[in-house]
């Protein structure tokens, strides 16, 4: 189905919605048994495609996102490599891996009879684009190229935050699953702003795994929905983080002008609004880290914001930064003021460990261009903080290249409650890899164990089988799926 081109897409029908997973429901034997060629085929045109219409889709998404055609023409890059990036893993054979264990004589444990485990196609997925990503995140992002690369048929939820070019990709998008012979129903879309959308369609019997990127608020609400079902599925949550840099004395000691610089950007970044901006600052409480957070908080003064990317968003930061600013513990070291434009201004506190322990609020994401410098007296302090914070998508360790029990017991706990642990550098910006993890204990994620950037996304989407002495024309299939 297709949603009307307009400013503000149409509010799908719950009879709507149930066309839209049918279509993917016909089409998912096919295409769960479909060859690598057929699945390459798809992707690669689904690349080609986007680069092509590229200035019409950037400009489209510029109008309605804010967020500037450079940043939006390397989005469409990323997007276009993602898919291209599944298109090899699939050629690769990925999907239609097989283990084979050959039948050894004899009875158990020694002996067995042969087993072949091979993976199956979970089915028709939900994808719900994010509002931040236009592209890599959304109607052809990772979790569409990767449900396809899987074999899964995929129904997008389109973000109400950008409705003109949800529709204009999903019809290249269909114009392109064309082209390639793929079956009709391969990708449908249903859209609406309103949470009735979301609760029918991971509510309808067929649909088989959900993938989601957004707040807390409503990847909860969502996994509510779907633990009520009779038939539970999986859902694949990306809920956001605040992502912690922990700043040990040998960095901030011999790279701190350097460190403020960088880390300013990476605050102010797309107006913050990344699932990777970094919330916190965790630091010793001594004269180096009082330097460095005046080095931070000029940087932050000086960096320019632009629109963020709807009302509803803006208002939120207002609110966020406001509570934050009146904490009786916090105290604001950043001179600018919010205004009454949708450009927001970044804002730095400082507080004491204690006082980040006490109050569950200091430890809350603000979705936008803040963050939080918690001052700690000692190692233990700080690994109160860490883990007072929680699961994470990322934790960023300066200063770690002394092997001593200090700097191992901080990385332990870092690895502990993030999916992504970075020694230099700073989280915003992920690279679409082999080895990437994008996910993390919750609240960040609601499965940790799975990534939702990256190559071995993929791998949500299957399901083992073991196939116990299977025919000879069965196991002569090559993992591919009847």
């Amino acid at each position: 189905m297709t949603p009307n081109s307009s400013d503000t897409l149409q509010e799908s029908t719950s009879v709507q919605i149930d066309a839209a997973v049918q279509l993917a429901v016909a089409a998912s034997d096919q295409w769960a048994a479909s060859s690598a060629a057929a699945r390459s085929v798809l992707l690669r045109e689904l690349a080609s495609s986007l680069e092509a219409e590229r200035e019409r889709l950037v400009g489209i998404a510029n109008e309605e996102s804010f967020l500037g055609t450079a940043r939006l023409n390397g989005e469409l890059d990323r997007t276009a490599f993602q898919l291209r990036a599944f298109a090899d893993s699939v050629d690769a054979g990925e999907p239609f891996a097989v283990i084979d264990d050959e039948a050894v004589p004899g009875a158990p444990p020694a002996g067995h009879p042969r087993l072949l485990r091979v993976n199956v196609p979970l089915g028709p997925v939900a994808m719900f684009s994010a509002s931040n990503f236009p592209f890599a995140f959304s109607v052809l992002g990772g979790d569409t190229a990767s449900a396809l690369a899987a074999g899964c048929p995929v129904v997008i939820k389109a973000h109400p935050a950008h409705p003109r070019l949800s529709t204009a990709v999903f019809e290249l998008a269909l114009a392109a699953a064309q082209r390639s012979g793929a079956p009709a129903g391969v990708l449908s879309m249903v859209s609406g702003a309103s949470r009735e959308v979301g609760v029918h369609l991971v509510r309808h019997p067929d649909i088989a795994a959900v993938a989601f990127t957004g707040s807390y608020i409503g990847g909860m609400a969502l996994q509510k929905e779907i633990n009520a079902r009779p038939k539970p599925i999986p859902f694949f949550g990306e809920l956001g983080s605040i992502n912690p840099i922990v700043a040990l004395p040998a960095a901030l000691e011999t790279q701190g002008a350097e460190l403020a610089t960088t880390l300013a950007a990476s605050i102010a970044q797309g107006s913050g609004q990344f699932c990777t901006s970094p919330g916190v600052l965790i630091a010793y409480d001594n004269a180096v880290t009082d330097a460095f957070v005046e080095q931070l908080a000029a940087q932050m003064d000086g960096q320019n914001t632009h629109a963020m990317l709807s009302p509803g968003i803006r208002k939120n930061f207002d609110e966020g930064v406001a509570r934050l600013n009146r904490h009786p513990a916090a105290k604001r070291v950043t001179t600018g003021e919010q205004s009454a434009d949708r450009h927001p201004v970044p804002n730095l506190v400082s507080l004491d460990t204690e006082a980040f322990l006490r109050d569950h609020a200091l430890r809350e994401e603000i979705f936008g261009p803040s963050c939080v410098v918690v001052r700690s007296k000692s190692t233990e302090q700080l690994l109160q903080v860490l883990a007072a914070i929680g699961g994470s998508l990322t934790v960023t360790v300066w200063g770690a290249n002394n092997d001593d029990a200090d700097t191992q017991s901080v990385v332990r706990a870092a690895v502990r409650i993030a999916g992504r642990v970075l020694f230099s550098g700073v989280p915003t910006g992920v690279a679409v890899t082999r080895a990437q993890h994008h996910g993390g204990p919750f609240p960040s994620s609601t499965r940790p164990q799975t990534t939702s950037v990256g190559l071995m996304a993929m791998q949500r989407f299957l399901r083992p089988v073991a196939l116990q002495e299977p025919p000879a024309w069965l196991a002569g299939r090559g993992g591919v799926p009847l």
